[in-house]
Parts: structure tokens; C-alpha cells; sequence
């Protein structure tokens, strides 16, 4: 039988039940192996990884698109001195962080995804988008939040939620730092001397 134990309450992703689970007495049939001949389902579970990169770098993409979206209409909005808090040079920069942050983590996604959809490995492509789609979600939703200044730590805002889901996919389908050590393997693979 297989059982939820326990629900697992957490920081962040609160759509997403998640629990743990126990297997007591499960038998798993023949018919039910994974690549349905032994030693091969392994193989076809990590190749699976680079389906599991990609989207979960969608996912950073859309977490740093929200960010973005969300600050740079409120620094229309809020005023401070007289003027829209856009206007001040410091936002501008954090503005253009973001700008180009999301443009690049949608370009590397977008690659990953092409080669994927084009039957290719793409264990590098995926990899880096991957890094740096999460790592720009990551970012620009820390920067969404000190924008928007207090306001930015309230439910009243989405940013709150993006600053705490952000956390999960620098994790998921393998930490950052092992997509580091992914991507120096390849990269040696692929300009080896």
C-alpha cells in the first residue's frame, strides 16, 4: 500500500501539496519497469532531466518576468519627492538589471527548449538555462521586493509570494551548484584538446 504520511508545510509553492510518502508491502511489476528492459531505465530517467530543467527555467523566467512587470509599473505609480519613483536614478538601475536579466534567461530557455523540441542533447543548454533563468528569478524577485519597499514585504503584493517561491527552483532538478559542475563537464566535453 502506499500511503501520505504526513503533509509538509512550506515556505514557499503553498499551490503545490506536498508530502511524504510511504511504500508498505507495494510490489512493482514486471510490466511497470522503467525503459521495460533492466539496466536501461537509469539512462532514460536522467535524459528526462533535461525536460525537468527546462521547464523548471521556465519557471524562473516567469518568476523573473512577474518581478520585473510588477516593479516597473509601480515605480509609475509611487511617488516620492514629487515624482514617480522611476524617475530617480537608482530605480533605473535596478530597472535595467531586471530588463536584461529576463531577456537573457528567456533567450537561453528558449535555446534549451529549441534543441530539446529538435530531439538534440541539450544536457549543456539545459543546464544553463537552468542556472541562470533560477538565478535571475531569484534576483529579480529580491529586487521587486526592495522597490517596492515595505509595501514589498505585505501580502498587498504579489512580490511577497515571489520572493518566497523564488528559493524552491534554485534546487529543483538539481541545486545550482551542481548545474555548475554539469556545465564544466560539458563545456570540457565539447572543447576538449
Amino acid at each position: 500500500m502506499v500511503f501520505c504520511t504526513k503533509d509538509i508545510d512550506k515556505l514557499g509553492y503553498k499551490g503545490i501539496k506536498t508530502c511524504e510518502i510511504l511504500f508498505e508491502n507495494y510490489e512493482v511489476p514486471k510490466g511497470a519497469l522503467i525503459g521495460a528492459k533492466e539496466g536501461v531505465g537509469f539512462k532514460q530517467v536522467l535524459g528526462g532531466l533535461e525536460l525537468g530543467r527546462v521547464n523548471v527555467a521556465a519557471r524562473g523566467v516567469g518568476l523573473a518576468r512577474a518581478s520585473f512587470e510588477d516593479s516597473i509599473k509601480y515605480t509609475q505609480e509611487r511617488k516620492t519627492f514629487g515624482k514617480p519613483i522611476g524617475e530617480h536614478q537608482a530605480i533605473q538601475l535596478k530597472l535595467a538589471e531586471m530588463g536584461t536579466r529576463l531577456e537573457a534567461a528567456r533567450l537561453l530557455t528558449q535555446n534549451a527548449a529549441q534543441k530539446l523540441q529538435n530531439g538534440e542533447r541539450s544536457d549543456l543548454e539545459a543546464g544553463m538555462a537552468k542556472l541562470y533563468a533560477t538565478e535571475a528569478g531569484f534576483k529579480n524577485a529580491e529586487e521587486a521586493m526592495r522597490i517596492h519597499g515595505g509595501y514589498g514585504y505585505t501580502k498587498e503584493f504579489a512580490v511577497e509570494r515571489y520572493y518566497r517561491d523564488a528559493p524552491l527552483m534554485l534546487i529543483g532538478e538539481g541545486t545550482n551548484e551542481l548545474q555548475k559542475i554539469i556545465i564544466s563537464k560539458s563545456l570540457t566535453e565539447k572543447y576538449k584538446i
